[in-house]
């Protein structure tokens, strides 16, 4: 994946938060996944809700680290429509944590019934990376479609996400 990104000139990838949790990510040495907060006792802003956190435990990804894509992932904006986050902040995260083989991504939200775990060579021929990095015509109802689509796309990273890898806090 890291290869294909490449080709759009893309060198990392994105996780938002909320600016409450910056410190617990500092005194942590990285992202943890809801799972791996929660058997810590970690108190946290978290960006989903109740459902959304039972969804993940039942779709199998709440063992995983959610990052975007890019910084338009519609999550973000339910997030702080609902209050649970109340001053966003990116983290920029280095593309080569995209090397670890266990590394899944999803064409769609995570937890949503259905959505398929996909491998790193399924991903490459599945996720609509063009229409995410190249300029195009945005006016066209089909493009917006599309855009709208590949936005929601994730990327799963097992368990941890080390300090190093994230790049700098936007």
């Amino acid at each position: 994946m890291r290869q294909a990104l490449t080709r759009f000139g893309i060198t990392h990838i994105w996780h938002f938060t909320d600016s409450e949790n910056i410190q617990n990510i500092i005194a942590q040495g990285g992202l943890l996944s809801w799972v791996s907060l929660n058997q810590r006792g970690m108190q946290v802003r978290p960006g989903g809700n109740d459902w959304s956190h039972d969804a993940d435990e039942i779709a199998g990804v709440d063992t995983y680290v959610h990052l975007a894509f890019n910084k338009e992932h519609p999550m973000l904006y339910r997030a702080i429509e609902e209050g649970r986050i109340t001053e966003p902040k990116w983290l920029k995260i280095c593309a080569s944590i995209l090397d670890d083989p266990e590394v899944m991504y999803t064409a769609d939200v995570s937890n949503k019934a259905g959505v398929e775990l996909l491998t790193n060579e399924q991903a490459k021929n599945t996720l609509d990376l063009e229409i995410l990095f190249t300029r195009t015509d945005w006016r066209a109802p089909e493009i917006q479609h599309r855009l709208r689509n590949a936005r929601k796309s994730e990327i799963l990273v097992p368990n941890f996400i080390p300090i190093n890898r994230i790049l700098k806090v936007i």
